[in-house]
């Protein structure tokens, strides 16, 4: 491969310094670009973590393509610009520290289109000034964090997913139930919820087995992940054969609805339950709330609340049916209004 690594001498006046020879065998990744942003380094490491020749590269604008499939600035190229306001725009974490001479940092995800897979960067780059203060160069240095990245995902997809059923665990979901109650409050939309239940899931289980009991809640998580369909939504294992679902900005009826098809998904799967006063095939309850929450509302126990009542109902009323809770909450509303004390602690339900 020839390697043409640094621009003429016209372009750097330093190309040929002791310091840039030194650059071009750095072990860290790095390129050059002039204040009119063509790159006039573009080192050794650089060429391995790409897959992109100097050749390339040197004297153009094109160093974008070594990272990305559309064009967009490199940080590097920011730092020429002085556009520390643009870094949210580009970066999904970043720090701009401006034309002090420590410049920016940053880290993203890469598309490496040479490599065709991405790579998750830590990105810094800083300016370079004449004595007179004059913007000469920016130099970008590049670490390859993508190991540790998946490595975090990793961990973290385990502290927040049910083992299970691979949904949201307690923990996380009540985590987003509280985030979507203070945005519901903000906007003054509709924050719906479903609390969907097993129906004689205990019986099943003494029955069929823990094993067919895993399997049956495994079905059940699935029916219930394929309705979480906006990028907001939120399906969730709430404990045992209970399961959840946020359905922000929106009303009771539409999210009744919603219940509803999760009820007949599951009972087209016609999975066999045959004990004795369980019926002959696996059905859910569902209990359904949604409210436009108020300063006067507190927290999401008010929809929690709404919501295990109307669950509650559905099994008083023969279970296998999704019940809306939208009067039980406009009492719990106008109860707020009236009196300090809330609605009393909502109750788990047995099967």
């Amino acid at each position: 491969m020839a390697r043409s690594r640094t621009a003429p001498a016209t372009a750097v006046d330093v190309a040929d310094s002791y310091a840039v020879r030194l650059m071009q065998h750095l072990v860290v990744p790095t390129f050059v670009i002039d204040p009119k942003r063509r790159v006039v380094i573009w080192n050794r490491a650089c060429e391995r973590l790409t897959g992109v020749a100097a050749s390339e590269v040197i004297g153009t604008g094109k160093h974008w393509q070594a990272f990305y499939e559309t064009r967009r600035p490199c940080l590097a190229d920011l730092v020429a610009l002085d556009r520390p306001e643009q870094l949210p725009e580009y970066y999904s974490e970043y720090a701009a520290r401006g034309h002090n001479g420590l410049g920016f940092s940053a880290e993203n995800w890469c598309v490496m289109p040479k490599l065709g897979s991405q790579l998750y960067l830590a990105i810094d780059a800083g300016p370079i000034h004449d004595e007179a203060g004059r913007l000469i160069a920016v130099v970008e240095t590049l670490r390859d964090l993508t190991d540790q990245k998946r490595a975090e995902m990793a961990l973290k997809e385990l502290a927040t997913k049910d083992g299970l059923t691979g949904l949201a665990n307690r923990r996380s979901f009540d985590q987003m139930l509280s985030d979507e109650w203070a945005r519901a409050q903000r906007t003054q939309k509709p924050l719906a919820l479903l609390f969907v239940d097993v129906d004689h899931f205990k019986l099943f289980n003494d029955r069929h087995g823990h094993q067919s009991g895993d399997e049956c809640l495994r079905a059940v998580a699935a029916v219930v992940s394929r309705h979480a369909v906006r990028p907001l939504d939120l399906a969730g294992r709430y404990g045992g054969e209970e399961f959840a679902l946020i359905l922000p900005d929106m009303d009771c009826d539409t999210a009744c609805l919603v219940a509803e098809q999760i009820r007949c998904a599951v009972m087209a799967l016609a999975i066999v339950h045959g004990a004795a006063g369980g019926g002959d095939h696996v059905t859910l309850s569902v209990g359904v709330a949604s409210h436009i929450p108020t300063g006067a509302d507190g927290g999401p126990d008010r929809l929690l609340g709404a919501a295990d009542e109307a669950l509650y109902v559905a099994k008083r009323l023969g279970r296998n049916r999704v019940i809306c809770a939208e009067r039980v909450l406009a009492e719990f509303a106008a109860l707020g209004r009236e009196a300090a004390a809330g609605p009393a602690p909502f109750r788990r339900k047995t099967a």
